[in-house]
């Protein structure tokens, strides 16, 4: 089991020990989903998350609703909450607005907005690359996504942050329905052409780099999985 998955799980074991609120339910489940532990389509029954944080379904109930206010959790009337399935028209809406702020995010930068905390963003793409050279793949995704949340954190724009911050959640889940594990289209490579488009001062480069890494992140989705079951005592407890 990677660090990641070791850690992951000690959280959730940590959470039911201090009783569980509905804050960290929700924090160990979004992590679950976008470290990939949690498919696109899995059940998350309510009788088995209570067993594995040790509460009662009010909890569970509130976490699952604001998951789904975060458009990472489906409920289903007479059938429950599932892990979302974003849809082809979904992932189309979400790469365009990404492109527009994304755009905007390297624009500014490039005009000097950040440009001198740089280095910040060149240590995570060096995380990025380790993970994906050591197979800590949760790990690798969760840092491809950092790169872009880290980059649009330097123009101090905090309303623009939270939106990408979401979009980037919601895109990260759309790779976990359209793509296999230990895959990932968006490049670490990619990354690094863009960081050095932005350190030279070239907006322009920066801008058709950035637009060109989304445009290939979208359209290298692959098929939808069928849904299955899942093991949540697994997925979030601690091992012996």
């Amino acid at each position: 089991m990677s660090d990641t998955k070791r850690s992951a799980a000690s959280n959730a074991s940590d959470a039911a020990s201090n009783g569980a609120n509905a804050e960290s339910i929700a924090e160990n489940i979004r992590a679950a989903i976008l470290e990939h532990r949690l498919a696109p389509g899995a059940k998350l029954t309510e009788a088995q998350l209570c067993e594995v944080f040790d509460v009662k379904r009010g909890p569970v109930r509130q976490a699952l609703a604001q998951l789904a206010n975060e458009k990472l959790v489906d409920l289903e009337p007479n059938r429950g909450a599932f892990v979302a399935s974003p849809s082809l028209q979904e992932v189309h809406e979400v790469f365009e607005m990404r492109r527009i702020i994304e755009l905007a995010v390297v624009e500014r930068i490039a005009q000097g907005h950040g440009v001198r905390r740089l280095k910040s963003i060149s240590a995570t793409i060096g995380k990025e690359r380790r993970a994906f050279e050591s197979h800590d793949f949760s790990s690798w995704i969760r840092l491809s996504g950092e790169f872009h949340t880290e980059l649009a954190a330097l123009t101090g724009n905090t309303v623009l942050c939270e939106c990408l911050s979401g979009l980037v959640a919601r895109s990260t889940l759309i790779s976990a329905l359209y793509e296999s594990l230990g895959k990932s289209s968006c490049s670490f490579e990619d990354h690094e052409d863009i960081l050095a488009a932005l350190d030279a001062g070239d907006a322009a480069k920066a801008g058709v780099l950035m637009a060109q890494h989304l445009r290939d992140v979208e359209l290298k989705m692959l098929e939808r999985p069928a849904r299955g079951a899942v093991d949540l005592k697994e997925v979030f407890t601690r091992p012996v």
